[in-house]
């Protein structure tokens, strides 16, 4: 398997040489060069073993089957259900009316990035250590990605990793998972920005050529195809399950929802479809933040202000990944996509022919939930099955009963995060307030240790150079 740009300016490189480089050189994304087919998964078949045989096809010929085998077997070895619930990595239960939750967040920091997370820095882990080499690793996070990325990579020896996060726009929670981890390698920065902004230097940082080879940078965020590649596996077990407990065959098809803000989680879904998953809807959910919503009904992609929501990993006008769906959508012309992703930054919209929105509206729909039906969605969920959700899930779940095409076909509800992530949100909706897992119980307790930052690329540069291990 060989990787391409999105914006064409890029040579082609293998898994290893994309997983640690993140963004490719001309400041596009990498994506495989060609689909590989879904391979066969037999009934029944364990996360671990779907997982392996989903993924290795865009691995091979940068790790042996066995070295993969154990990265993937460590990897997941982290995820814990709690007792009484259905012992698996990625759990799934009817919610009414033929529409599922698939619970993505019952690794470390109980958020769905931990499933790519917790793959990806033991895959940089084996490479730095195969190669003699050390990374600096610069990610911006709008709550969840950054203490995922944090548990992956804390005392690593072979990285350092910076995380910058949109000051008094995260959870409690969310930050303090990230600013209470006391590992000398692991660096937080607080800027006085949205996470538009954290994510703005960092494409700075990586797009300044003399720095990044000077620090050897590599990303965590979800531009590193890596991130999108661990994602693909939950919408295949979770299809499976569902059609399992139904008594469906195996490759009936199923609709998914997804609260996304930054497109790389939807993305999976589109990648498990190329592969030849048998999906009838993807059905992306926004909150006010609602870029992706506006596009797809409008295909104007027109820059607004972001507003902060009890959503807030949604809190994005820019979604990265939505680059990837971009590319295939101009049938793979990185110098159309180039245009048009300098035109959108330069211009703050753009907007696409009716035939490339029809295009995208046979495999996608979209639509938003205010932070008022978030609420409401929580209450009536708690109230009817005494669960609470967390506020992203609610979205998903609101968002995808509305939109879904037919009752007849399954849909599957990604469930982002624990409840207990976000605590407020959660209390307002139920009048209880959600409890910490044990693991997480002193997360009160812990002393902070971050750097607030002004919203500028030089002032970050120089932290990370001050800073780094080299």
């Amino acid at each position: 398997m060989r990787y391409i740009s999105t914006r064409g300016g890029a040579e082609p490189l293998s898994f290893a040489d994309v997983l640690l480089e993140g963004l490719a050189s001309d400041g596009g994304l990498f994506v495989p060069e060609s689909w590989p087919a879904l391979p066969s998964i037999p009934p029944g078949a364990s996360y671990v073993d779907t997982a392996f045989a989903v993924m290795w096809p865009f691995v091979e010929g940068s790790l042996s089957k066995s070295e993969f085998a154990e990265i993937i077997s460590e990897a997941y070895a982290t995820f814990h259900t709690p007792p009484g619930s259905e012992p698996d990595v990625v759990p799934v239960s009817e919610v009414g009316d033929n529409q599922w939750l698939a619970e993505i967040y019952w690794g470390p920091t109980l958020a769905f990035k931990d499933i790519a997370m917790q793959l990806l820095g033991r895959l940089f882990d084996h490479e730095l250590d195969r190669r003699g080499e050390r990374i600096t690793i610069v990610g911006a996070t709008s709550g969840d990605t950054g203490s995922a990325a944090i548990d992956a990579c804390k005392d690593r020896e072979h990285i350092d990793i910076f995380i910058l996060h949109p000051y008094g726009r995260t959870s409690e929670v969310q930050r303090r998972q990230m600013t209470t981890v006391t590992s000398a390698n692991v660096h937080n920065l607080a800027i006085d920005g949205t996470f538009d902004d954290c994510q703005d230097i960092v494409k700075a940082l990586f797009a300044d050529e003399a720095f990044r080879r000077e620090q050897n940078l590599s990303a965590v965020n979800s531009i590193n195809w890596a991130r999108v590649m661990a994602q693909i596996v939950y919408y295949v077990t979770s299809a499976g399950a569902v059609n399992q407990r139904l008594g469906r065959e195996a490759t009936s098809p199923v609709s998914f929802c997804v609260p996304t803000g930054n497109f790389g989680n939807v993305f999976a879904g589109y990648g498990a479809m190329q592969m030849g998953l048998a999906v009838d809807q993807l059905v992306i959910a926004s909150n006010t933040n609602d870029i992706l919503t506006r596009f797809f009904e409008s295909g104007v992609m027109a820059l607004q202000e972001v507003v902060p929501t009890l959503s807030p990993s949604m809190d994005i006008q820019v979604s990265s990944n939505f680059e990837r769906l971009l590319f295939d959508m101009v049938g793979r012309d990185g110098s159309a996509l180039s245009e048009m992703m300098m035109q959108f930054r330069g211009e703050g919209s753009v907007s696409v022919e009716q035939h490339r929105l029809d295009w995208l509206s046979e495999r996608f729909v979209a639509g938003r939930y205010s932070d008022e039906q978030c609420v409401a969605e929580m209450a009536a969920h708690f109230e009817r099955t005494g669960v609470q959700i967390d506020p992203h899930t609610a979205v998903g779940l609101g968002v995808g009963r509305s939109l879904r095409r037919s009752t007849e076909t399954p849909l599957i509800c990604l469930g982002t995060a624990h409840p207990a992530k976000f605590p407020d949100a959660v209390k307002q909706a139920t009048g209880h307030s959600p409890e910490l897992p044990v693991g997480l119980s002193d997360l009160f307790e812990r002393p902070e240790r971050f750097e607030r930052c002004p919203n500028d690329v030089a002032a970050v540069r120089q932290i990370v150079r001050a800073n780094v291990s080299l």
